[in-house]
């Protein structure tokens, strides 16, 4: 692993190579620094009393609450980090290294020497971590680190690599998309987040608008189930039998790593004043985010490892049937927020015949001034006059939207910096009453190729409130009307340049 120095040096680079501080920075480290680390049971919030009081006190029932702001999601994941007691299981897209991904690093350490079982999942596409760091957490006797789908990065030469491409482009291709957090079995948070400071609200230059769940209860099995699932299965490799046959680390290497972690992590001058004042304020803020529950029937729906057997760039997944089912059960009207809009084949018809029957289908999207991803806004341009054809109405996001100032908790930092806004949240609500927050996107990659997580709320009161922000998100001030304006010209002309060089390849099925 670099030395602490280097991995601060590199806390600049962009959000997609900063993304360590998407699978564990935030989640486990940051409780830490500031709070109390207190894990008395006595504690009016713990997690054993929320198993052994708050839970069973409503029976058949999970709690849900919806983390809207970046900071609040921050806080949750800070708070149920700190207060674990057994074991936390996490799952995501994209582990990198920077300054937090070393921060990130030390928490797991932390945990483990605390005698928490941590267990981490990750897909091998965008994995940064050096080998050493990774061999060396894994060292841990209760850290296991597994690898979704190795034919990319860990232990895969380049030579590999391009085998890998040409001989099986669909499994090169299959990625583990889903984003779990799970602790002691209780409590867990799922939805589009990943961890990296333009998720909280903590990035200078560009911040995006995501939506993720705190759940309690019965759900939380499920959850668990799913994450076994991935843990057992052939496609998930853990990180020794990738790397010990490429490099051996001796003891005292994987010591001096340690060290070299719990120091850095020691050092007050590593962490935004902004962070350290966030986690000050954690203990009078995690519990009235329990207060707040909701109590209902909430299920959780997720893709087995593999997504489906088929050999080409089709075939769905369980989650893709179950939110069609949901969809086609519509009466009046259908809202969605999505970062990237490229319907999957026959995706326009199955809206087409929900409007031609009087249902209501409004979508909320990023703008091309506000997308971080060109290749996939590139197959949503080549759709957009087809879709608003069909009925469907369409809303893209501005990115500097008047709503900012709703979502973050810190005014002056982020407006001295004037960052980009933009759609992360992965969201529908049907006729008001039933609510699906997860992973999923509205495109082929989602539908087909990469597993996906999300849950399925009955509470039309969640409902309904998730449904106010999206149209709130929709409103003049905060998107263009793709109907009626002309969003493409308030990019740059970089980024139209760029669009049209897109637009010439065939890329939807892998979009």
């Amino acid at each position: 692993m670099e030395n602490a120095a280097t991995t601060f040096r590199h806390s600049s680079k962009s959000w997609r190579s900063g993304l360590l501080s998407a699978v564990l920075a935030l989640v486990l480290l940051l409780p830490g620094i500031g709070s109390s680390g207190s894990l008395d049971q006595e504690n009016p919030f713990s997690i054993a009393r929320i198993s052994g009081e708050i839970v069973p006190a409503h029976p058949g029932r999970s709690g849900a609450y919806v983390l809207e702001r970046g900071e609040e999601s921050l806080l949750a994941r800070a708070w149920l980090a700190d207060h674990a007691r057994h074991t936390i299981d996490v799952q995501y897209f994209i582990w990198s290294t920077d300054n937090i991904g070393t921060l990130a690093a030390e928490a797991l350490l932390r945990a483990a020497e605390r005698g928490v079982r941590v267990r981490v999942i990750v897909d091998d596409l965008l994995v940064d971590a050096s080998e050493e760091s990774l061999l060396a957490l894994s060292a841990h006797p209760n850290i296991d680190i597994r690898i979704y789908n190795p034919k990319h990065s860990v232990g895969v030469s380049t030579p590999q690599r391009a085998s890998n491409l040409v001989s099986d482009f669909r499994a090169f291709n299959q990625r583990m998309h889903d984003k779990t957090f799970m602790v002691d079995g209780t409590v867990a948070i799922t939805g589009g987040r990943n961890m990296a400071d333009e998720y909280y609200d903590f990035h200078q230059k560009y911040n995006f608008r995501d939506r993720d769940v705190l759940l309690l209860g019965p759900v939380v099995r499920e959850m668990e189930q799913s994450f076994e699932a991935f843990w057992q299965s052939p496609l998930s490799a853990p990180i020794p039998d990738l790397l010990q046959k490429r490099r051996a680390l001796s003891s005292e290497r994987t010591e001096e790593i340690y060290t070299q972690l719990h120091a850095y992590a020691g050092d007050p001058a590593n962490f935004a004043p902004e962070v350290r004042q966030a986690l000050e304020d954690l203990p009078e803020k995690f519990p009235d985010l329990l207060e707040r529950l909701a109590w209902e029937e909430v299920r959780f729906i997720s893709d087995m490892p593999g997504k489906n057997g088929n050999a080409g760039l089709d075939g769905g997944g369980w989650i893709t049937r179950e939110l069609m089912r949901v969809l086609s059960q519509a009466r009046q009207r259908i809202t969605i927020q999505s970062p990237y809009l490229v319907m999957p084949e026959g995706g326009i018809e199955f809206f087409r015949e929900l409007v031609e029957r009087g249902v209501d289908v409004s979508i909320s999207t990023n703008s091309l001034a506000s997308t971080d991803n060109l290749q996939a806004f590139s197959g949503y341009s080549k759709q957009r006059k087809e879709l608003l054809a069909a009925g469907i109405k369409v809303y893209e996001f501005r990115p500097d939207p008047a709503v900012r100032r709703e979502l973050i908790e810190r005014h002056a930092e982020l407006e001295n910096s004037s960052p980009i806004f933009a759609i992360h949240a992965k969201t529908l609500v049907v006729d008001g009453r039933t609510l699906f927050i997860g992973t999923f996107n509205l495109d082929p990659r989602s539908a087909n190729l990469n597993t996906e997580v999300g849950v399925l709320i009955s509470d039309a009161g969640l409902a309904g409130e998730v449904e106010d922000s999206i149209r709130t998100d929709m409103r003049t001030e905060n998107s263009w009307d793709a109907g009626v304006d002309d969003p493409d010209a308030q990019a740059s002309l970089a980024k139209r340049v760029k669009l049209r060089f897109w637009k010439l390849f065939p890329l939807e099925p892998i979009l």
